[in-house]
């Protein structure tokens, strides 16, 4: 149930409804728009009528929300979640990029990176400290020695960093080096690694599963929120289908219905979508112009002789002129881009 307020209405009227709603068993966030506060009422109480609350001062109206993800509903938050990590807005009309190497491999080649993308422009460095792979023989990450190094990287060129958190027992170690922790494909259903991801104050980034349906995203997404944490972004990473041209199939469909049904940001990674460098650029440049509030990159100074996914990293120059082709198409769509 989604509770709309009167511009007009006091902190104190606010407050009785917020304290009325929990009288009746439940669970109350809320969230303040630009012109007025939204509460979220979230629980099962059959015999309960929302026409208690209708009449309450400062309410303007009362309304159901069917679908079962109700934090994550545009209906929750109607004007879109606008993320700021460190003065980089995520979901407002910049569209971002996060750029850098799949892992971590050592100081000279991330900082190498770091130095290239920061120069175009780039404002989030990405890079994997903790590698969850296919076969367990291949290269696992550095571990806290690369969360360090990411650190590092990203206060020497003015960067905020964004890497994966793999484990509930992860959590605050990535967090005292990292700005965003992502969650990974594989665990977008840990719900115990979600429910602790949101009890923390860091945003975090929600990679979809590799068959999750649209919905199933949502739904994971509402464990982080339901939990206390409002900072969420997706990240539409590739489904597996029938198709073995490309790592995998880049369900562009789901921007622009991920922005009808939710007000959380959505980015775009067309490295793990294609898995094949020629294939990135392009990529990137449609989801730009579908609407994607950011696109992930992964960039390599030596791509041939990369640890982790060395096939779909961008040469230097590539992204270079990846930079320069997507900002024209933001302009277009009058967005631009960081």
């Amino acid at each position: 149930m989604v509770v709309v307020f009167e511009e007009e209405a006091t902190e104190d009227e606010i407050d009785n409804v917020v304290k009325t709603l929990k009288d009746y068993g439940f669970g109350v966030h809320r969230s303040t728009g630009v012109s007025r506060t939204i509460v979220g009422a979230i629980g099962v109480q059959p015999d309960f009528d929302h026409r208690q609350i209708q009449v309450l001062p400062g309410v303007e109206e009362v309304y159901r929300v069917t679908e079962p993800y109700k934090l994550a509903h545009r209906t929750f938050k109607p004007e879109g979640t606008v993320i700021n990590v460190g003065g980089v807005k995520i979901g407002g009309n910049e569209v971002v990029v996060m750029a850098g190497p799949c892992a971590v491999e050592n100081e000279d080649q991330l900082f190498a990176v770091a130095e290239h993308v920061s120069k175009h422009g780039v404002k989030v460095l990405r890079g994997g400290a903790f590698k969850p792979r296919t076969s367990p023989y291949s290269f696992q990450g550095l571990g806290e020695e690369g969360l360090k190094l990411l650190r590092k990287a990203a206060d020497r060129y003015g960067l905020i960093v964004i890497t994966e958190v793999m484990d509930r027992s992860q959590i605050n170690m990535v967090a005292e080096y990292a700005d965003i922790l992502q969650v990974g494909a594989r665990n977008m259903q840990n719900f115990t690694l979600l429910k602790d991801l949101g009890k923390i104050s860091k945003p975090v980034m929600l990679k979809r599963g590799l068959a999750a349906t649209i919905e199933e995203w949502l739904m994971a997404a509402e464990y982080i929120l339901s939990g206390g944490n409002p900072d969420v972004m997706l990240c539409e990473r590739g489904i597996r289908t029938f198709e073995n041209a490309t790592r995998n199939t880049l369900d562009i469909n789901a921007i622009p219905v991920v922005h009808k049904k939710s007000h959380l940001p959505i980015i775009v990674d067309p490295s793990h979508a294609t898995g094949i460098r020629e294939k990135v650029v392009p990529v990137a440049r449609a989801a730009v112009a579908a609407g994607a509030d950011g696109i992930m990159v992964e960039v390599h100074n030596d791509p041939s002789h990369a640890l982790s996914d060395g096939a779909q990293s961008l040469y230097p120059e590539q992204f270079t002129e990846l930079m320069r082709e997507a900002a024209l198409i933001a302009s277009a769509i009058g967005r631009s881009l960081t």
